[in-house]
């Protein structure tokens, strides 16, 4: 960190809606497998919002489900920041609405959008303003309702994503400890691999963008899989070098839950045994910026993270973006 005030994680919490969409499932929507999704992505299953939820409420009950986690009230939080690549509206900020779903009438609030990599990048930015000490208590939620932006005629894409959220409070902690390094990167060449090219101001909606498709996610999957094999182990590697860590020191291993075979790659790259890996791709399928937040919250709920364990956490994404995050666990 580049201040003399440290900063850690005070609480956390995730949500994931009830409604359970199985490979076998969309076998019947669309032409797949489960044999054929599985054994290219790892994924079994992901859940999908109900009818008439956002992806505000999925934020709302992580949100209070992180701060029933750290002991505080709402009115106590200072600074609200929500990654999403799904907000509710192109305005007003997704984070605004849940500022005022939980009552943290203190708070101010924003959003941040740079796809699956939003959290880490979220959880730089927090930190910066606790570090600074401009506030106490920062909210950081990564958010997603991506079924609502999925073509589910599209195979190679329906199967990937899933809805969620998860939150982490971050406050002052004690020097030694906490969030101790990032490494945020973006190569905007690769924009167009991985996007959802109609709604903004460069291509309004219209009778053409939604009868063509544009409104959907769009991906160009082998090359964004490349540059997801090379640039985790880049990042992983700068945030080790940052806080003066091996890969030998990785007490646990948080990576985005895009496709087990990135993970896999990232295991055999820096020689870590997938018992210190968190995987849980298999149950959620991708949930962007909310996929490494729920990931942290499983495994400390799993009692897989201990006092003291470097944590770190990486992620990439639309943009093309990527970062990665160091952490003691205090």
């Amino acid at each position: 960190m580049y201040s003399t005030r440290p900063v850690k994680i005070a609480g956390m919490g995730y949500y994931v809606p009830p409604n359970v969409l199985t490979n076998f499932d969309l076998e019947k929507m669309v032409e797949t497998s489960d044999a054929w999704i599985r054994e290219r992505t790892g994924i079994r299953e992901r859940r999908l919002a109900g009818r008439g939820a956002s992806t505000s409420d999925l934020a709302t009950e992580a949100a209070m489900a992180c701060l029933r986690d750290a002991g505080v009230t709402a009115r106590e939080i200072d600074l609200i920041i929500v990654a999403s690549a799904s907000p509710d509206y192109l305005f007003p900020a997704t984070a605004c609405i849940v500022q005022h779903s939980i009552g943290a009438v203190n708070a101010a609030a924003f959003d941040m959008e740079i796809g699956c990599t939003g959290f880490i990048y979220a959880l730089a930015t927090g930190a910066q303003f606790v570090a600074a000490g401009m506030y106490r208590k920062v909210l950081v939620i990564g958010a997603e309702c991506l079924s609502r932006l999925v073509n589910w005629s599209d195979r190679t894409t329906c199967c990937l994503f899933g809805d969620g959220a998860g939150a982490v409070l971050l406050v002052e902690g004690s020097h030694g400890e906490g969030l101790v390094a990032f490494h945020l990167g973006a190569d905007g060449s690769g924009k167009d691999l991985l996007s959802l090219p109609a709604g903004g101001a460069r291509m309004p909606a219209s009778s053409e963008t939604v009868e063509k498709g544009l409104h959907y996610i769009h991906m160009e999957g082998k090359a964004v899989f490349k540059f997801a094999v090379k640039i985790v182990d880049a990042a992983v590697t700068k945030v080790l070098e940052k806080c003066g860590k091996t890969p030998q020191d990785i007490g646990v291993l948080i990576p985005h839950q895009a496709n087990l075979r990135i993970i896999e790659s990232a295991c055999e790259r820096f020689g870590i045994s997938r018992d210190r890996v968190v995987v849980n791709i298999d149950k959620y399928g991708n949930t962007s910026s909310a996929s490494v937040p729920i990931a942290m919250c499983e495994a400390l709920h799993e009692g897989r993270i201990e006092k003291g364990d470097l944590v770190v956490l990486v992620a990439f994404g639309a943009g093309l973006s990527y970062g990665a995050a160091a952490i003691i666990w205090s």
